[in-house]
Formats: structure tokens, sequence, C-alpha cells
């Protein structure tokens, strides 16, 4: 499998394995989920997203659980995770409003119990969840730069921040940002026209992708019975599936995007490699993106 240069001392798995469901799963015993990661690394997807508020907090550790288990996995994956959501739930049971939190304080807790619950000895890359209105930037950067100068995490990089967002962050550090991970799908168009795509293609910055099939809504033609349509046709011509074009659509845009692909059954992640097999063309790849918008581009 193709891999992406992260950082100059980092590259990840052209696809990434998210593991936001991991705690919904019927079965979370270490052995069900190192049977997991190693069904990605037979594909060579080596990359494993998590964060904090996964699962109510739980999730962290029950991949923890895993890596316990069967320690030599820990040399073959690369693990992200996100940190300053607080919800009622888990350690922050209790708390009276949703909020986001990028104080030092909040930060350093949160990436010290996620090295403690995935047992640990660093980070490969740490990201802010999600932008937080009350952000002291020459704080959260200072931490962060801190971060990966005491060795506990390789890179940071941040979540669903737009470039505004990113710029006044990145004012205040001296690690340079390695990435942003945003929603983007055929389900979700806006980031391809509204900067965001466009400002991390010019400072040739990767693009992690959330929810990639929409939430399930490409794949049961929630998102109009023309895209699902076309879906299908396509994935009948390179004998595949829909969740495979809906991907290799991401694949084939120049912005260097890695889908991050989030599933609890081992048929489905066996087959999360099978969109790098089609080679899509403009012409395919507008006809997806046209039937997305509903309408003919201006």
């Amino acid at each position: 499998m193709n891999r992406i240069k992260i950082t100059e001392n980092l590259d990840f798995s052209r696809i990434v394995y998210g593991m936001w469901r991991l705690g919904d799963d019927d079965d979370t015993s270490p052995a069900h989920v190192q049977a997991k990661i190693e069904a990605c690394l037979e594909q060579g997807i080596t990359t494993m997203d998590q964060a904090d508020i996964y699962g109510g907090y739980r999730a962290e550790e029950i991949m923890g659980a895993a890596l316990k288990q069967a320690p030599h996995l820990r040399s073959d994956i690369e693990v992200v995770t996100k940190c300053d959501i607080v919800i009622d739930a888990g350690r922050h049971a209790g708390a009276p409003v949703k909020y986001y939190d990028t104080s030092r304080a909040h930060i350093e807790a949160s990436v010290d119990a996620s090295l403690s619950l995935m047992g640990l000895d660093r980070i490969d890359l740490l990201l802010i969840h999600r932008p937080d209105p009350l952000m002291d930037h020459h704080e959260t950067g200072r931490t962060l730069d801190e971060l990966v100068t005491a060795g506990k995490v390789r890179a940071v990089g941040v979540s669903n921040f737009r470039p505004w967002d990113w710029a006044l962050l990145q004012s205040a550090m001296d690690t340079r940002l390695a990435t942003n991970q945003i929603e983007l799908s055929l389900a979700s168009l806006d980031p391809l026209t509204n900067g965001d795509v466009a400002h991390h293609q010019q400072h040739g910055t990767p693009i992690m992708a959330w929810s990639p099939l929409g939430g399930g809504r490409l794949m049961d033609g929630a998102n109009g019975p023309d895209l699902h349509e076309m879906m299908v046709a396509m994935a009948e011509a390179h004998g595949t599936d829909t969740a495979a074009i809906a991907v290799a659509w991401l694949l084939a845009h120049p912005a260097h995007i890695l889908p991050v692909m989030g599933t609890n059954t081992l048929s489905r992640i066996a087959t999360l490699s099978d969109a790098l097999k089609i080679n899509m063309s403009r012409q395919a790849w507008y006809q997806l993106y046209t039937a997305a918008l509903g309408q003919e581009v201006p």
C-alpha cells in the first residue's frame, strides 16, 4: 500500500482505520480487537485513528488491552489520537455542559491518560479535536511544541479546523502542524469549494477525511438515487462495491487525502483496501461529483 508522508520522520498508510466505533461492538475483547488490527495490517493499513472521547472515553482502553495482549503489534502501527472535547461521560462524568478545553492542563492530562490507557511510550500523532472559541493560541501552541520536544508525541495536528483556525494556532508554534482531519466525502462536498482543501493543498499538508462514506448514507442511497445508481454501476464495472468507489473518489484527488474508515465487521475490514485497485478517471470523478451535487457544474 502506498504511504503518505505526514512529517519528515512520519508517514501513514494511504487508508487509515478509524476506531470511533470500537466500543460499540458486541465483542470488545482483546482478541477481537487484535483480529481487527491484524486484518488491517494484512492489507498494509498501519495507521489507527483514536480519540480520547471515543466510546465515552473507553475506546483507547479497549485498544490498549489488545496491545497489552499482543505487544508486537505496537511496532507495526502508527497511533493517532485526539483531545479537547469534554462531555458528561467516563472520566469527565458530571460535566455540566459539553465544551472544548485547549488549556495546557487539559491537553497534558489527556495525553498522559491516552499514553497510559493504550500502553504507549509515545503517540505518533496528536490532534486538537475541535476548534475552541476560547483557545489561547499561545498557551495551546507552546503546549503542543513542548509535548513534541518531550517525546510524548511525534507530531501534532488538528481536526475540523478552518484555514483561519489553523493559521491562528500555527502562528504560535515552532512545530509544523502535520494534518487536518475534516469531514469530506461525496456526501460532504463543501470542503472542495469553501477553501478547506485548497488551503491544505497549497501548503502541502495531507488531509485526513473522516466519515468518507457519509455515515453510511452513500451506501444506502440516502444521498439520492442518481448518485447511488452511478456508484452501483461503477462498482459492478470494477468488480467491487460502492464503498470502494466512494473511497477511490477521495484517493483520486491530488491533495493527498487519507480516508479514515470505521467498521467493526471483520469481513468489511478485510476489503478496505479494495479502493486502491480502482484507477478513477477525471471523467468518472466528475460524473460522481455532478451526481452528488445534484446539478451540472457551472
